[in-house]
């Protein structure tokens, strides 16, 4: 498809609105939201696009909470029944379900089963339920873990790509003390971002591909495409926007919600991110980064001084890397104008300590070590069929921490590119990566390593839920499971990965109830 020629920073950078609740209280609060079909214009120059959102928003609207308030959200499918985007009915049963299923997943939040919003437990138009029975209108956060940036987002079965893409994701603050105690920038100097790619066509419509590249004659039609890059950036819902700020600190809270695209980020000026915070919320310390990468459903919590940059205007970069494309307009993501005056002197610091982070590799609990491949192959009509240690997603659970335990988690990745891995209800520590010959394993199936063990970046280094796993490079994870026992599911989240058939469930068990049987 030919990209549109969209002329780039015409448009500010919209707020995300915050949800109101219905009821709230000290320890309590209560949401409606829905999701709709609704038309938003997402540039000057395009016709208003038909989108899905909570609550006739894309984004959907922040909810933001304090930590210990028990949040409950009531959400609503009114969507159409029939899909605006193609809907590939030869996977996961697809074809013997309603065209048209949600569910909702709070990404990084610590959740019972029944409100996780696992991949079955779908529900269509006016909440007719007919996905298990752990499924119900209401979902519950307890929202007991540290301050954080999460976000919420579909996750039904076989279509999670479409849905998202159509527009049906939405970010979470989770608030506390902590946090609240520093002298960073906060209120209107403190502003999230959503990035994610899209694709046009002429009269402003979504584009999304029916097919993958060079399809084979018996593919089925539509079919599920590996990857999907989009050749327009979107920040907040706008095509390559502007913010214009004060000579200031300001504080961004950044998501990358892009279906398969990784960024790497900087600034034109040279000036550094000041990272604070990634997936589980402030880092240790503070790190200085010129440039830093980002894959999809990872956050980066950072803050940036204009002080120094008073009517200078500053762009967000993307590097596409030596051998990118000339007329590839994705190297560029928004603009900063510092252009607005200076509302009162800035007293805000950059602190270098930020909190506390015990390391679980050091405690002396008894660990579990489980070695997981990231596999790819084919499947009967010749596409990539990219699975978890060779199995589907209906094969029978084979990982099933005991509630309390602590476990590593090796990811062995021998396909021949980066996956990030999301596991479901904990936030996990990075241990280390580690490279290995890919084709003397592609041989004879040995892993020998090409170089030491290499420990995460600095800016890894915090509580992460969703971890770059590189190819040829084993990269550990260590995570204590729980507070609470069940079903959840751990996966890629390149979506169109995650939706055929990147994804595997995973069971908490209690061990003092298996003793008592």
């Amino acid at each position: 498809m030919k990209p549109m020629n969209l002329m780039k920073f015409v448009d500010q950078l919209p707020l995300m609105n915050t949800a109101k609740p219905e009821r709230k209280s000290k320890k309590e609060s209560y949401y409606e939201i829905g999701m709709e079909e609704f038309y938003q214009k997402l540039h000057r120059d395009l016709q208003p696009t038909r989108l899905w959102g909570y609550n006739r928003q894309f984004p959907g609207p922040i909810i933001d909470v304090n930590q210990g308030e028990c949040t409950q959200v009531k959400w609503t499918n009114n969507l159409p029944n029939t899909h605006f985007l193609p809907v590939d009915r030869s996977i996961h049963h697809v074809a013997h379900q309603p065209e048209v299923r949600t569910v909702v997943h709070l990404h990084g939040s610590e959740t019972r089963p029944s409100s996780d919003g696992y991949p079955e437990a779908w529900f269509t138009r006016g909440f007719k339920e007919v996905g298990p029975s752990f499924e119900r209108k209401i979902y519950e956060y307890p929202n007991h873990q540290r301050g954080s940036t999460l976000w919420y987002h579909d996750h039904a079965m076989g279509i999670t790509r479409l849905n998202v893409y159509a527009g049906l994701a939405g970010m979470y603050i989770i608030r506390d003390g902590k946090e609240n105690s520093l002298n960073i920038p906060k209120g209107d100097y403190e502003i999230p971002l959503m990035i994610m790619d899209r694709s046009f066509n002429e009269d402003g419509s979504l584009f999304y591909p029916d097919k993958p590249n060079n399809p084979s004659k018996n593919l089925p039609n539509p079919s599920i495409t590996p990857a999907f890059l989009g050749d327009t950036i979107l920040v907040n819902g706008k095509v390559w926007p502007y913010l214009e700020v004060e000579p200031r600190k300001y504080r961004f809270r950044l998501l990358n919600a892009s279906n398969t695209r990784a960024y790497q980020l900087y600034l034109d000026s040279g000036q550094s991110f000041h990272q604070i915070g990634s997936d589980g919320g402030l880092l240790q310390k503070s790190v200085h980064l010129k440039k830093f990468a980002i894959e999809p459903a990872e956050r980066v919590d950072f803050i940036l001084d204009f002080s120094k940059y008073k009517g200078k205007t500053i762009t967000l970069k993307n590097d596409l890397g030596p051998n990118a494309n000339p007329d590839d307009n994705t190297g560029e993501v928004m603009q900063f104008k510092v252009s607005l005056p200076l509302q009162g002197e800035d007293k805000t610091v950059i602190p270098k300590y930020l909190s506390h982070i015990p390391s679980l590799e050091q405690n002396n609990e008894v660990k579990t070590i489980r070695n997981l491949k990231l596999t790819g192959s084919t499947d009967k009509y010749g596409r990539p069929l990219l699975l978890l240690n060779n199995k589907a997603w209906s094969a029978p659970v084979t990982e099933k921490p005991g509630l309390g335990s602590t476990e590593t988690w090796s990811f062995i990745n021998i396909t021949g590119f980066t996956h990030p891995i999301h596991i479901h209800l904990i936030q996990f520590q990075a241990l280390d990566r580690r490279p290995f010959d890919l084709d003397l394993y592609n041989q004879d199936g040995q892993i020998v390593y090409t170089g030491p063990a290499i420990r995460p970046k600095a800016n890894e280094r915090g509580w992460k839920d969703t971890i770059a796993a590189p190819s040829a490079q084993i990269t550990r994870v260590i995570a204590r499971f729980g507070p609470y026992t069940g079903n959840y599911v751990w996966h890629c989240h390149i979506l169109e990965h995650e939706d055929y058939d990147m994804m595997r469930p995973f069971t908490v068990i209690n061990p003092k109830e298996l003793d008592d049987k």
